[in-house]
Parts: structure tokens; C-alpha cells; sequence
């Protein structure tokens, strides 16, 4: 099992209101650069898709759910049967109905990552991915920089942020912006 951080940054580090639903000044960056930015499997997930379970907090949760369930195209339908936990307090499994494959996580978040046995793709969800960061529980981080510098907003990686060594696996030009892959480095 692995635990791998998918999101759109820009690049100066910010992951502030990618897709304009919080209304901030600069919010919706990630769509300026057309639909070729965002379109399809940007992050290379492939069969990760098809095996693991994608876990999202309340608020992505509730934005990809008024997105996918009415796409056909290919990479939707993965999106649409995988498996999906939302990591919330306040929705109850009658919340979940509105996307198909979808639960209400139940128990702790470090707890029920760590027993997970498939991969858990975290999509956006920046105060998860802060929860895994400080316990130490991401594997890999596919991050999708995009040519844009919002010179501030919610960094990705915020001080205090517990020091890393990653390994790079790859880096390539995706639509207008560059993926880069990097995993934890060897202990």
C-alpha cells in the first residue's frame, strides 16, 4: 500500500483556490491555461485508480461531486468506480449518494490510512495531506505545476513543515504545466 498526494500547484507553492469555488481574487488559476491543463489522467494515476480508493476531505469531496457523476468520457468513469472516503465529521453516509462509490470515513484518519491495504490517492484535501505530512505517511507526491505565481495564498508546503528527502522519479511537460513525481526517499 502506498499513499500518493495528487494536486495542481503553482509556481511559487500555492494551492489556494485552484478552481475559483472560494471566490478569492486570483481563484480558478488552474483553468486560465485551457482544458488541456485539467482534462483527462493529468497525473498519471493509470491502474492506481482501478485498485486503490481515493480519499477526500469534506469540501473536495463535495466539489468533485457535483463534477464527475455526469461525465462519460473514460477517465471519468475511472473516477466515477473507484472506491471513495470522505474523511469528514459532519456528512453521514446519506451525504455519499450523490456519488457512487462513496462512504463516509469512519474512525481516525492516520489510523484508517494506515490500515488500508489498497493505495490511497489524496486528491486536493490540503488539511489531510498536512495530517499525512506530519505523521509521515506520503509515499509520493504527484504535484501538477502550472505557469502561474500567485504570490500568496495557502502554500502547499507551509513552514513547519516536517523536512523530507524525496527521490525524483520523473518529471514531464503535461498540457501547459509540468508533473513532477517524487516519492519518499530510501530510509
Amino acid at each position: 500500500m502506498s499513499v500518493i498526494v495528487i494536486t495542481y500547484i503553482t509556481m511559487d507553492g500555492f494551492v489556494s483556490d485552484p478552481d475559483g469555488s472560494e471566490g478569492t481574487p486570483a481563484g480558478g488559476w488552474m483553468f486560465r491555461h485551457g482544458p488541456e491543463a485539467v482534462e483527462g489522467d493529468k497525473f498519471r494515476l493509470g491502474s492506481t485508480l482501478d485498485d486503490g480508493v481515493l480519499l477526500l476531505g469534506r469540501k473536495t469531496w463535495g466539489l468533485f461531486a457535483q463534477l464527475w457523476p455526469t461525465r462519460e468520457d473514460p477517465f471519468s468513469l475511472r473516477m466515477n468506480a473507484v472506491p471513495k472516503l470522505a474523511a469528514s465529521r459532519t456528512m453521514t453516509g446519506a451525504d455519499t449518494a450523490a456519488w457512487s462509490n462513496s462512504q463516509v470515513m469512519e474512525g481516525d484518519l492516520l489510523d484508517t490510512v494506515k490500515q488500508e491495504k489498497r493505495d490511497v490517492i489524496v486528491a486536493g484535501s490540503v488539511s489531510i495531506v498536512r495530517q499525512l505530512m506530519a505523521a509521515d505517511l506520503i509515499d509520493e507526491y504527484r504535484l501538477l505545476m502550472l505557469p502561474t505565481v500567485l504570490g500568496t495564498g495557502d502554500s502547499f508546503f507551509p513552514a513547519g513543515t516536517p523536512s523530507r528527502d524525496l527521490e525524483c522519479l520523473d518529471s514531464e511537460k503535461v498540457g501547459a504545466g509540468v508533473l513532477t513525481r517524487c516519492r519518499r526517499a530510501a530510509r
